[in-house]
């Protein structure tokens, strides 16, 4: 356990708890969602412990999360879905690299991506699949990759180039997946999105 990880983790769980993320819950659409990421995410999550190189990046679901539930009950979800892919894993050691990298900080760059969406660009159904969905989860899990170089040892036997690329690329298929998955919930279930309500995204023009 490298002590960055933990402090991103235990600095964004303090922040997260601070606002009372067991809310989202009360939403009765919300339940069996959660439920089911909570399955979903660790065999995701435990995918990347197989991968050669032991890259880094992988398709988290972590940007959906932040969509679906919010960013403070995304950081409570993503403990638990972190120690269930380690266990998988066959390595416990690697949860909290496995909750710090590929869950507080793209669900934190996703929210920031997110917030910025909300302050300057237009309040429309499109701008909310396009630039929080797609474009927004791309340059999360992009820069994810590009902090996670710069800030800790690189993987033995691999360069900075194949990791931005592997990132730029892996970054590139979640968000087809967020986006595709988004306009789906937009479309047939909005109530599977905390962040999102057509009285805001769908407004009548004056």
């Amino acid at each position: 356990m490298k002590p960055l990880d933990a402090v991103l983790v235990a600095a964004a769980t303090l922040v997260a708890l601070a606002f009372r993320p067991w809310n989202a819950l009360r939403a009765p659409g919300l339940r069996n969602p959660w439920v089911a990421m909570l399955v979903l995410l660790p065999c995701l999550w435990g995918a990347q412990l197989a991968l050669p190189l032991a890259l880094p990046l992988q398709l988290t679901g972590v940007p959906l999360l932040v969509l679906m539930f919010g960013w403070p009950f995304a950081v409570v979800t993503i403990l638990p879905v972190a120690i269930a892919s380690a266990l998988l894993g066959g390595n416990i050691e690697l949860a909290v690299g496995l909750a710090a990298w590929d869950g507080v900080v793209p669900a934190t760059l996703a929210l920031a991506v997110g917030m910025a969406t909300r302050r300057w660009l237009p309040k429309h159904v499109f701008v909310y699949i396009l630039a929080r969905g797609f474009f927004g989860t791309v340059l999360a899990m992009f820069f994810t990759g590009l902090l996670h170089e710069w800030l800790t040892q690189r993987t033995p036997g691999s360069s900075t180039t194949l990791l931005l690329t592997a990132g730029w690329l892996v970054a590139w298929g979640e968000g087809f997946a967020t986006g595709a998955l988004t306009a789906i919930f937009v479309a047939f279930r909005p109530d599977w999105l905390l962040t999102y309500s057509d009285s805001r995204y769908l407004r009548r023009p004056a």
